[in-house]
């Protein structure tokens, strides 16, 4: 099991290192002049040469590329030249509300999603089975940003049941989440689809294996083979999308911080791409990335204890 999660570690190093260097590339060649954008339209050449300078734009983009990755191994994530703080400072400041929407996101859709499509199987083909079938299409059809602005009008401007904007009061545990409970849902519906859909054709597929009807055939309980030898085995494909998942959202969940005004990486990002403001871009896409691979990578861990198969390489 070690030498699994070493390897799969290295891979995600590796991954992350290409798509960030790619990231940083697309963002340089991207249209506009950050120094007109920040210094604005009234800045004389000679005050652009310098910022250009200050901010090692002047420099060609591989060498650029190379002082990012050093000063980040020495921690350093560079200053915003707004207000002159540490970029690491900014991204860490924003990450949490992000972290704590997706994680709340994805885990509500699980515990939905889940129990939903094992019912869905178990129950084949029955009124239960329609209803979560067309439920599920339904919620992915739909847009997240579509679902956020609709339940912004009902439940918060028309019900007032839900606060419309902010992410709460500091401190005020319970007012802060009364304030993530419609981002989570608009970020998390489409995904109860997703999940109860993948478990359900898990579910058959499983319960139709060998070890399935020797179970049944030793007489054990059907609630017995479903939790203990059916669903562990389906839950595989749901845990990899789960790990995708959570990775993904984080760019769902710009839409989500933007109409309801939360603070949070999506919308810290969005602005600094608005401004050309490449210290706190790089910061948040490294961050983001860096999520993303993680996420991915404890899917495949947990992938692997449930499976032992998955631990061999290649022709082993």
């Amino acid at each position: 099991m070690l030498a699994f999660i070493i390897r799969r570690g290295l891979l995600s190093l590796l991954i992350l290192f290409l798509a960030v260097s790619l990231l940083f590339g697309m963002i340089h060649i991207a249209p506009g002049d950050p120094a007109s954008v920040m210094l604005g339209p009234r800045a004389t050449p000679e005050l652009k040469a310098e910022f250009a300078r200050r901010m090692g734009l002047d420099q060609p983009l591989v060498m650029q590329l190379g002082t990012f990755y050093a000063r980040l191994a020495h921690g350093d994530l560079g200053v915003d030249p707004f207000s002159e703080r540490k970029v690491s400072e900014i991204v860490f400041e924003q990450l949490p509300f992000t972290l704590i929407l997706v994680l709340t996101a994805i885990g509500g859709a699980s515990l939905v999603g889940i129990p939903l499509g094992c019912f869905s199987a178990i129950r084949r083909n029955s009124l239960l089975d329609r209803l979560t079938a067309v439920m599920s299409v339904a919620f992915i059809a739909i847009p997240s940003f579509v679902v956020a602005l609709y339940l912004l009008l009902w439940l918060a401007v028309s019900l007032r049941w839900f606060p419309a904007i902010g992410a709460g009061e500091t401190g005020n545990y319970a007012d802060q989440a009364r304030h993530l409970v419609l981002p989570a849902v608009a970020l998390g519906l489409g995904w109860v689809g997703y999940i109860a859909r993948l478990v359900r054709s898990s579910m058959l597929e499983v319960m139709e294996e060998n070890h399935i009807r020797t179970a049944r055939a030793f007489g054990l309980p059907e609630r017995t083979i479903i939790v203990h030898y059916a669903l562990r085995i389906a839950l595989l494909p749901t845990v990899t999308i789960l790990g995708m998942g959570i990775g993904s959202m984080l760019s769902g969940a710009l839409f989500a911080e933007i109409v309801f005004s939360r603070p949070g990486i999506g919308k810290l990002l969005y602005e600094a791409v608005l401004t050309r403001n490449y210290p706190i871009v790089m910061g948040a896409v490294l961050v983001t990335t860096g999520f993303f691979v993680f996420s991915t990578l404890v899917s495949d861990v947990v992938n692997a204890m449930l499976d032992p198969r998955l631990r061999e390489r290649p022709g082993e």
